[in-house]
């Protein structure tokens, strides 16, 4: 193929190109492999301008192994608020503490040994290992894939998890070994900014490069097969206050979808009961009044929660399992973002009605 007969020529040009044009991103002012592993968890599956704050408020606040790796987990998870995901975190410290006690405070420097660190799939240990370490190894993502497949007419299905091998050896085949940092990053930078789904190619430095470009079929590639139909959940969300202002919540069990975060009573709807007696139902506790909230939807990759909230009183005590707690708690507790938005709501209609 040409561009495997061009490799030093793509090389250049790719790289020249990130240099001058890359984003100013905080993980990108360091080679602490530490800040970098962070960076490599949050991005996955969330947009880069979302996880900056995030970032840098994380590594602020655990700026070393040793200070995550001693952190309680609800005080990391307290920092995860809202990125979703949390099972990324909870790996991503038991990874951390893996290697305060087993390597000395050393992140490993290579894929056999990074790659047995709780939470590091391929692709994290192959941006670590590139970008902290320097050392020439594939790190492949969906931007990467995509590139790929236009630049070399690659058809396998991208979503096909045994097709990522083809990408990894092709990233090996045409990898620069004496910059793999910057070249690992070009071809990302490229699938985020250029070579998006619908691809800007006059603006693209290796668009001479590209077999699709040059068929005109760069915007029916990558192939993608079709997720399955994702469900969608009706649940009902209680915010439930006591006579002494205090708001009824629970953990989530520690395995599982939102794993130890903290919530509102929230039950599935199955039939057609009130919601009052959805609540006594499913919890036996008796209300004194109740009101409408909020409704919204919460896409997860799997499943959609639609969620109809009330704001409910009570004179009951806490049911097993629940704990009232004020309102500076409930604050200091981690919480998904459909429970977030819940809590928000509540904060708004305080203040509207003190206003």
């Amino acid at each position: 193929m040409q561009l495997f007969e061009r490799k030093s020529e793509f090389r250049s040009a790719l790289i020249t190109w990130y240099l001058r044009e890359k984003r100013d991103l905080p993980w990108r002012r360091t080679d602490n492999p530490y800040y970098i592993w962070v960076s490599e968890v949050m991005l996955q599956q969330t947009r880069v301008d979302t996880v900056i704050p995030y970032y840098e408020r994380f590594i602020e606040k655990f700026p070393s192994l040793a200070d995550l790796a001693v952190a309680k987990e609800e005080d990391v998870l307290k920092m995860w608020e809202g990125l979703g995901y949390y099972s990324r975190v909870k790996n991503l410290q038991s990874g951390v503490r893996e290697v305060v006690e087993k390597y000395g405070s050393e992140i490993p420097k290579n894929r056999k040994e990074i790659s047995k660190l709780k939470g590091v799939g391929p692709y994290t240990a192959g941006a670590v290992l590139s970008i902290a370490f320097g050392v020439p190894e594939h790190a492949v993502d969906g931007n990467v894939m995509r590139v790929l497949s236009r630049l070399l007419l690659i058809e396998d299905d991208i979503a096909i998890p045994r097709n990522r091998k083809i990408f990894e050896e092709v990233v090996m085949e045409l990898i620069d070994e004496k910059d793999p940092s910057s070249f690992n990053q070009a071809l990302m930078e490229l699938g985020a900014t250029i070579c998006t789904p619908k691809p800007r190619c006059l603006l693209c430095p290796v668009r001479d490069f590209c077999h699709a470009f040059h068929e005109g079929r760069q915007e029916k590639l990558p192939v993608k097969s079709k997720k399955t139909k994702v469900k969608t959940i009706p649940l009902t969300a209680f915010a439930v206050r006591n006579s002494e202002g205090k708001w009824l919540m629970k953990q989530r069990p520690s395995t599982g979808l939102l794993a130890d975060m903290w919530e509102f009573p929230m039950i599935e709807i199955t039939g057609t009961a009130k919601p009052e007696e959805i609540l006594k139902l499913n919890i036996g506790i008796k209300l004194k009044s109740i009101d409408p909230l909020i409704q919204f939807k919460h896409v997860f990759s799997h499943l959609i929660w639609e969620v109809e909230a009330y704001l409910a009183l009570t004179k009951d005590g806490a049911p097993v399992g629940y704990s009232f707690f004020s309102a500076t708690e409930v604050d200091a507790l981690p919480k998904a973002v459909p429970v977030l938005k819940i809590w928000d709501q509540l904060k708004k209609t305080e203040k509207n009605t003190k206003g």
